[in-house]
């Protein structure tokens, strides 16, 4: 062995042995963080809360030693190693290791800010009409209420949490600059991107040619939804205000011309979940077994699926009620699950996870779409299929009608949030509702000021998070007509067959979830679909070309 091979085998032992020594270290840490974290989520128990931020704390400072970033900083520097997956877990612990390369109290005051606003948000109830409600029942009022002045008072106590929060939140979105601004960051966002294996100006790109080509079919949508609401609530299109649309920040669509909500009404949505799943090659009665599905006092009121392990303990919360907005919440989280579930076991814990946040976003909307496709309906739902038939046109505009809804709301919170890092000191009400008339085209109510930005819990708990909805969903396109092409293939019924068929799971499991983190974001799709990220499939599937 020459020197050079010696030099470098001398390297691989120290990683490898970091590893070791890192994950006996960390993987405790984790277990007992993620078991914390979904009690306080799942009860809102206070003492829960506090151990939830201090095991993240300490992770956090294992993290940021400056003598284990000194010895991941000088093997990349030196030449990295040729094992392909020693080389990747070296990439994503360098990087994950230098965003924390902050003094340890700016550690502990990010982290007690970052659980007080998520505890905030978790036990927070809205004032309406002199009674504390829920995220549902504001929701509720949204969809089906005529009345639009009490539209108006529930879109209003929709927005009570922003100012409850804002201050606090502004404080977060300053230490988070601090912290970035040491390591060599502008800011916090453009230091998140970068450790994330994204480039700021190839991403934002991409988000002006998806903003480019949905406009036209945006403006054709909003125009048509905006004469059907104007008929319904006995106004004119040019009065239209944000409480008459069915979303608190108007990202999910209206009805359409049909209501699927009498096809769930009294139905158990976990059974149906799991009839699907099982149906296309999928087992998740574990993992409804683990689950925490229903309101309760104290509970998070949203939804989100946690990994406890990177093993079998895999946790979906919701909070149920029977309709189709749920039904669709489910098979997303639980497209999630599974993709947690089928990543490769034999990987090494730093790998043993999806690849990307936009990766496991996209096979949660690859799923959650089908809650209003006509075959899923009948088959899983019990939908007449003379009735979902009939309704099939009307349904195929509703999913791209959600979809080009969604897109245009992820376009706001992708351009807030980076201006947001940018310059915190900015009238950011004034820029919010700039944003939403630009791309949402809602008209800003008259004389209204206040921080209805900070009412979205992204901005707390979930930073620099948006965009991977996007690309999420279009990964989902282009999964979805990867699948149709070479899994399903040609010949008759082919919706039918892909809502039913166990090759749809058996070509996920093996080409797309098994690689786990094996690879990044841009590789692994293009493994998997055999070309890399683009918005063809996506504005296709919008326009209706799919």
């Amino acid at each position: 062995m020459d020197a050079t091979a010696r030099t470098d085998a001398a390297r691989e032992a120290v990683i490898r042995k970091f590893i070791a020594d890192l994950e006996r270290e960390l993987i405790p840490l984790h277990l007992e963080y993620h078991e914390a974290t979904w009690k306080f989520q799942v009860s809102g128990d206070a003492s829960a809360e506090r151990e939830s931020a201090e095991l993240e704390t300490r992770i956090r400072k294992v993290l940021a030693r400056p003598e284990s970033f000194r010895v991941l900083d000088e093997a990349r520097s030196s030449g990295g190693v040729t094992d392909p997956l020693l080389a990747r877990q070296l990439a994503m612990l360098y990087n994950e290791h230098r965003s924390q390369q902050i003094p340890p109290a700016h550690i502990e005051r990010i982290v007690a800010l970052e659980k007080q606003l998520e505890g905030r948000f978790n036990r927070f109830r809205a004032q309406l009409d002199g009674e504390a409600v829920s995220d549902n029942a504001l929701r509720e009022v949204l969809r089906h209420s005529t009345d639009s002045q009490k539209r108006r008072r529930a879109w209003e106590a929709s927005k009570q949490v922003g100012a409850e929060v804002c201050g606090d939140l502004l404080k977060l979105v300053g230490l988070r600059n601090e912290s970035a601004r040491l390591i060599g960051f502008p800011n916090y966002y453009s230091m998140m991107l970068t450790l994330d294996e994204f480039d700021e100006t190839e991403l934002f790109a991409l988000l002006d040619r998806v903003e480019a080509g949905t406009r036209p079919i945006w403006h054709e949508y909003k125009r048509d939804l905006d004469q059907r609401l104007a008929v319904r609530f006995g106004v004119q299109a040019e009065e239209l205000a944000p409480w008459h649309y069915s979303d608190p920040f108007f990202q999910e669509a209206p009805a359409a011309e049909v209501s699927l909500d009498p096809f769930f009404e009294g139905k158990q949505l976990e059974a149906l979940t799991q009839n699907y799943f099982e149906a296309v090659g999928f087992e998740i009665g574990d993992l409804l077994a683990r689950s925490d599905l229903y309101e309760k006092a104290g509970k998070c009121p949203h939804a989100f699926c946690m990994s406890m392990d990177r093993g079998i303990d895999i946790r979906v919360l919701c909070n149920l009620r029977s309709n189709e907005g749920w039904m669709s919440t489910m098979l997303h989280e639980f497209g999630h699950a599974v993709y947690d579930k089928y990543v490769d076991p034999s990987l090494p814990y730093f790998l043993r996870a999806y690849a990307h946040l936009t990766c496991t976003e996209a096979s949660a909307m690859l799923f959650g779409r089908l809650s209003k496709n006509p075959q899923w309906l009948v088959r899983y739902a019990g939908a007449p299929a003379a009735e979902a038939e009939g309704k099939a046109a009307a349904l195929a505009r509703a999913i791209r009608g959600q979809l080009v809804v969604q897109t245009r709301w992820m376009l706001v919170m992708c351009h807030m949030e980076r201006a947001l890092y940018r310059d915190p000191s900015q009238d950011l009400d004034t820029l919010w509702w700039d944003l939403v008339e630009r791309f949402q085209n809602l008209k800003r109510p008259a004389g209204r000021t206040a921080p209805d930005w900070a009412a979205k819990i992204h901005f707390s708990v979930a930073p620099v998070y948006y965009h991977n909805y996007l690309l999420g969903e279009m990964t989902a396109s282009q999964l979805q007509a990867w699948l149709l092409r070479d899994t399903i293939g040609p010949g008759a019924d082919p919706w039918g067959r892909y809502v039913s068929s166990p090759d749809i799971g058996r070509t996920l499991r093996e080409k797309y979830y098994a690689l786990g983190r094996r690879f990044d974001w841009r590789e692994t799709i293009a493994r998997a679909t055999g070309k890399p990220l683009d918005v063809d499939a996506y504005v296709d599937e919008l326009a209706g070309r799919v």
